[in-house]
């Protein structure tokens, strides 16, 4: 029951953000690859530019990935309408901690988005905020993603 997100969603475009400004939440976390930009394209999709343009102002927002590439990182960061973070080492919430406390947010009124239960949702979960797991962005992933995916959620209880 640990792993089992708050939310379950097909992809970042359901998230509902009057849901979540009602629940108090004042600080969205998205993971990076698969979640809301394609893995290792280096570019967002253009209905992603134009969704993030939708709830940005209104709360404080960051991405925040494991990917160790201080390039990659780099040039994520000047597309994104947002703070992006590299090299952050989930399921460890350190960095997660770390930047909320920079902006004076608790965990209990963030939620962190991704697409790995085994990562950005345990991440969530240790930190102490809500979770929100989506489908990945590419509907074309690789038969390998896509079974490491399937097992990975398979540890999701319900």
């Amino acid at each position: 029951m640990f792993l089992k997100p708050d939310y379950n969603l097909k992809n970042i475009y359901e998230i509902d953000f009057s849901k979540l400004k009602a629940e108090g939440i004042r600080c969205i976390m998205f993971d990076l690859d698969s979640t809301v930009m394609v893995s290792k394209s280096a570019n967002f999709l253009p209905d992603t530019v134009e969704w993030f343009n939708t709830f940005v102002k209104d709360f404080e927002v960051a991405i925040i990935s494991n990917n160790k590439s201080c390039e990659y990182i780099e040039n994520a960061s000047k597309l994104a309408p947002c703070r992006v973070i590299g090299m952050a080492n989930k399921p460890n919430p350190r960095i997660m901690r770390e930047y909320l406390e920079s902006v004076g947010i608790e965990p209990s009124g963030a939620v962190m988005v991704g697409d790995r239960p085994l990562t950005d949702i345990l991440a969530g979960k240790l930190l102490g905020c809500k979770t929100i797991l989506v489908g990945s962005i590419n509907p074309r992933e690789n038969l390998a993603t896509k079974l490491v995916r399937a097992l990975e959620r398979s540890t999701i209880r319900g």
